[in-house]
This record gives structure tokens, C-alpha cells and sequence, in this order.
């Protein structure tokens, strides 16, 4: 369904191929993973078969792409529109139509679908994606996660032969995400639709692939070939995959299912021993007088409590439960109280996007915000930064209140890394952004440069921010914040677009950030992350927190924000792979 024959790409001011030696072949009903560190040339090689590469990108395209035996060079996207469906990194970059139910039914109508089977076709994918209550709602209102699913949805509702998905769910919840993944499967096995995506998240992908992709380094050949064959040699894999090489499992497991089989002998080695958390360094390598992350604190008995009240450091609130602990986790550390909210409560148009939430955040504390798509999450974050006045109750970050604060002021005490990175890079090149940053914060010339250098190594001066790949964007987003060195840093998905090379160096970096006394707060569905960097995590239902307390007791508590170490190693309270590999060292 899918030949690359010896296919090579260097874009129009590419110094080096992006693309070099790629010949493999995805028959028809399989569906093939594309992995590799970030800036391989994974979105390039998928646009390449929707032919947005080279007919789009410009560049030279040598050997042959074909897709349903169209040659992709002779064949424009347009040409291939009934064939191929497309959902790319930035699903705002898809749109074309104002509501969910008009975005779902473009694409057929531009191909000119009877009206009825338009209709069924719409109903179906609704139900597929989960979409049914958002029909009506303006697409500018919903959440990252909501929109994605919109793309998707408006790709399904053409029935493509192929189906091309750049980080299809770096944007959704674990549900949403699994959701989404079956309706893959669906496809696959059902239908014969063949599909080819990219994603970094490989935990939630990779057990489902009957192929991989490994694109090992920009412009270096890829190897093709079985799921557990590669993962075995890759340099990015999930923890999963981690943990299997640790134990020194064969074969490899991809799937959770498949590692509990072989974890029993690695439950009883690290039975009586208790997770240790990697202690959080400053730049000069030191470690910092704060206490351990997550994974330090013991649950203790639930005990009822008052509902929604200024709770004491290191409580899990559940609705209506207020279950407490000793107080030793890093939720309960001492510092000064930066981000504090009473009963907030915001109102987005005829929403209520938050209502009654309670949120106490101290200097080196480090806070991850879940749930569901369009729970609040991201609202809450903006809110925080003065992008939306509260309806109800009250918010002040590093002493002032957001919405009544100058910019210029607020630049100062908290910085907000969005979703889309663009929102914040307007600039022709890197050193641009970089000097507008030192100017905006007052900095010395070169400072955000320097953090550039630090969070995306390697990256040249005279390269445009569009140029960048997702997770590179992020980066220097993040690099563009950190220049004021606000003591409140806001992440909304700091892990989208990243590899777990990319994603290490962030959580370094951050680690970093709240051993120097920042607050931290992070609204993410990567549930590894939150593992591993959160001392408490707060999960938002409808606007509303539904639990609040350290990151233990609530991710093993909950089977959709569990990391894949948990749910392997339970009833054992290990969350990392880390924390596995420490103990083990410290054992004869």
C-alpha cells in the first residue's frame, strides 16, 4: 500500500538530508510505527507520503514514494485526498470550518459524499471519538485534547484507504487515548486501512504495531523490522521496554499483560525494599537540603473529613474524603506559599470551565494537573497567569493578583509555557527569540541562549522556530519563559513532541528549577512524567478537583494514571524505572 524505494529529502536550505537511504514497504491493514529522537525527520518522512513533501514543503525529493500505486511526485496532495488522511502535530493547522459537526463533514462534502451517507458517517465517528456532547460547540472553545480528536475525526469520516498520524495522542488523555487507539485497531483489522504514524509516547503505541520504523539519526538509514526487535536495539523505548532490559526479560515485552507474566521474579527481589527517588541536583551538582520526591511518603488510612477546605500540606482529597498523612512528603515542605486559590471559580462564555478549586502550591514543590480533556486543566494554568478573571473566589501568584497585574510585572513572578509554542515565538530565527526574550526580562544578553543550549543542544542560531520540530519549539518556548526566572513556572504538556532523551534533560532541568525554591505547576496526560517529577498531583473532573494529594497515593489509587511500572510491579508501590534500578543497586 505504502513503497518508499530508496528515498532521500534535503529541504531547500538543509545543509544536511533530512531523509537519506529510506526503502521499506507497509502492506495494506498494518499499521506501522515511525520512532526515533526528536528532529530524525519522522514528520517529514510521514509527509512524504501524503505528498505535502516536496509539492508543499519545497526541497529535493529523490527516489520514489507511491501510496496505492500513485507516485507521490507526480501526484499532489489533492490528488491523493481520497486515498490519504492526514492529521498532523498541530490540529489547529487543520481546520477550516467553525463547530465540530461542519469540521467532521468538510472533508466529504469537498469530495462530494451523498448527503445521507454524510450524516451516518458523522454519527459514527462522534460515537467513535467520544465527540457526541461537543457537536455544536465552536472548535476555538475546546481543549488541546478535544481539537485532536476533532482531527482525527474529520480524517476518519472520509474513509481514507491510509491513514498518516503525526503524535496522534500526545494531546489526550490515557482514555481518550485508548479510545482513539482502538478505533485504530478497528480500522486495521476490520477494515484493511492501512496506517502509518509517529509517536513519541511509545508506551500507549507500541503493542499495538506490526512494524517499526527506527529512524536512528537525522539523515542515517532506517532500520525496518519487527516491534520487539527494535525496541530491543532503539535508543528511545517505553518503560516497559526499560524495565524488560533491566530484569534482563526475553522475550522483551511491549505490553504490561506480557511483562506481569515475566515480573514475578522481579517482584520477589525487590520485595521488602522501598522506592527511592531521585534526589533533585542544582546546577553546581549539589544536592539541595529539600526532602525526596514522589515515592517518599507512605500512605496512611483514609480518614473523613471536611469536603473542600484549606487543607493541611500532604492530604489526598477525594470528594468528601480527606485522607491524611504523616506530612513528611515534599507536599508538605516549608517554604513560602507562591500560588494560592480559594474557591475559584471560572466561567469561559456558558461555561464553567472551574468551580470551587482549592490549590495551595510552596516553593519547591512541584505539582502535576490531570484528567480528562476539557476538565480545566488548561484554563486553571491561564487563570493563574491572568489570561482569565475569576467568576468566584480568589487567586494570587508570587503575592499579586494575575488578571490585575501589568504584563510587564507578572512577567516577573510567573511564566506560562502554552500548549502551542507559537503563541509565544514570533521571530525569524533562534537568536532572535533569544535576544527579544533578554530584552522583555531585563536579562544579560545571552542568557536565554545559554538555556537554549542546555534544553536543545545543538541547535543553530540562523534556524527559523518554525523550522523546529514540536518538541523543539517547546524547548525553546520553555527557554524563552525561564529567561525572567519567574518563581511560579507553568507548563501546559511540556512532554508533547519530546523524546525520553528530551524529556530526561526537561525533568533535570525542572528538578533543578524546584531545588532553587520555583513552584512548579504542570498540566500533563503524560503519566510517566508526573511519575516521576510530581510531588503531589491534583485530578480535575468538570472544573473540579476530585483529589489533591502526594503522587503516590493518588496515581496507585487510580488504574488510568497509573505509569507502566506501577501497574507491572503491583501491588508494589515502585512508579519509575528508576527507582527499580536504585534499589537494585542497592542490593548484593
Amino acid at each position: 500500500m505504502i513503497r518508499f524505494e530508496q528515498v532521500s529529502f534535503r529541504y531547500a536550505e538543509g545543509a544536511e538530508p533530512a531523509l537519506s537511504g529510506v526503502d521499506f514497504e507497509v502492506p495494506e491493514g498494518e499499521m506501522c510505527l515511525v520512532v526515533g529522537p526528536s528532529g530524525v525527520g519522522k514528520s517529514t518522512l510521514l509527509g512524504a507520503v501524503s505528498g505535502l513533501v516536496p509539492h508543499f514543503t519545497g526541497g529535493h525529493l529523490g527516489g520514489r514514494v507511491s501510496v496505492a500505486g500513485r507516485d507521490t511526485r507526480t501526484h499532489r496532495p489533492r490528488d491523493l485526498a481520497d486515498v490519504v488522511g492526514t492529521v498532523g502535530q498541530d490540529p489547529l493547522s487543520h481546520f477550516v470550518t467553525d463547530t465540530v459537526e461542519d469540521e467532521l463533514a468538510y472533508g466529504m462534502e469537498s469530495l462530494g459524499v451523498p448527503p445521507e451517507t454524510m450524516r451516518r458517517r458523522v454519527e459514527e465517528t462522534l460515537d467513535l471519538l467520544g465527540l457526541a456532547e461537543l457537536r455544536d460547540r465552536p472548535i476555538a472553545t475546546l481543549s488541546g485534547g478535544q481539537q485532536q480528536r476533532v482531527a482525527i475525526g474529520s480524517v476518519l469520516t472520509v474513509h481514507p484507504k491510509v491513514l498518516v498520524l503525526d503524535e496522534p495522542t500526545s494531546a489526550l488523555d490515557p482514555g481518550a487515548a485508548e479510545e482513539v487507539l482502538g478505533v485504530l485497531q478497528r480500522l486495521v483489522h476490520d477494515l484493511g486501512t492501512t496506517v502509518l504514524l509517529a509517536e513519541h509516547r511509545l508506551e500507549r503505541v507500541v503493542q499495538y504495531a506490526d512494524q517499526v520504523v527506527l529512524l536512528p539519526a537525522p539523515g542515517a538509514p532506517p532500520e525496518v523490522g519487527d516491534p520487539a526487535a527494535m525496541m530491543a536495539v532503539s535508543p528511545v523505548h517505553p518503560p516497559v521496554v526499560a524495565l524488560g532490559r533491566l530484569a534482563g526479560w526475553s522475550p522483551l515485552p511491549l505490553s504490561v499483560r506480557d511483562a506481569r507474566r515475566a515480573a514475578a521474579p522481579l517482584r520477589a527481589r525487590l520485595e521488602g525494599l522501598a522506592p527511592r527517588s531521585e534526589p533533585a541536583r542544582g546546577a553546581s551538582g549539589s544536592t539541595p537540603a529539600v526532602p525526596e520526591g514522589p515515592g517518599s511518603t507512605p500512605a496512611t488510612p483514609a480518614t473523613p473529613g471536611a469536603g473542600r477546605t484549606a487543607d493541611a500540606p500532604g492530604a489526598v482529597r477525594v470528594r468528601g474524603l480527606l485522607r491524611r498523612t504523616d506530612g513528611a512528603g515534599r507536599s508538605g515542605l516549608g517554604g513560602d506559599v507562591l500560588v494560592r486559590a480559594e474557591a475559584l471559580a471560572v466561567r469561559r462564555g456558558r461555561v464553567e470551565a472551574l468551580r470551587g478549586v482549592d490549590l495551595t502550591v510552596r516553593a519547591g514543590e512541584t505539582v502535576a494537573l490531570m484528567g480528562r480533556n476539557g476538565a480545566g486543566k488548561s484554563t486553571l494554568l491561564s487563570t493563574l497567569v491572568g489570561l482569565h478573571a475569576p467568576s468566584g473566589g480568589s487567586v494570587t501568584v508570587g503575592g499579586a493578583v494575575p488578571h490585575r497585574t501589568r504584563p510587564a510585572q507578572l512577567l516577573h513572578r510567573v511564566g506560562l509555557v502554552p500548549q502551542e509554542p507559537r503563541d509565544l515565538l514570533y521571530a525569524d530565527t533562534v537568536a532572535a527569540e533569544c535576544a527579544a526574550a533578554d530584552r522583555d526580562a531585563a536579562a544579560p544578553p545571552g542568557s536565554c541562549r545559554a538555556l537554549v543550549a542546555d534544553l536543545l543542544p545543538g541547535v543553530p542560531d540562523d534556524v527559523h522556530p518554525r523550522d523546529l520540530s514540536e518538541g523543539q519549539r517547546l524547548s525553546l518556548a520553555l527557554a524563552v519563559v525561564l529567561t525572567a526566572n519567574p518563581p511560579v513556572l507553568l507548563l501546559d504538556e511540556p512532554t508533547r513532541g519530546l523524546d525520553y532523551a528530551a524529556k530526561a534533560r526537561l525533568v533535570t532541568h525542572l528538578r533543578a528549577l524546584a531545588a532553587a525554591g520555583h513552584a512548579i505547576v504542570l498540566a500533563t496526560h503524560d503519566v510517566e512524567l508526573a511519575a516521576d517529577l510530581a510531588d503531589r498531583v491534583v485530578i480535575l473532573a468538570d472544573g473540579e478537583p476530585v483529589a489533591d494529594g502526594p503522587t503516590p497515593d493518588v496515581v496507585l489509587s487510580s488504574p488510568a494514571f497509573a505509569p507502566q511500572t506501577a501497574k507491572i510491579l503491583a501491588p508494589s508501590p515502585w512508579l519509575t524505572v528508576a527507582q527499580v534500578a536504585r534499589a537494585l543497586e542497592a542490593t548484593p
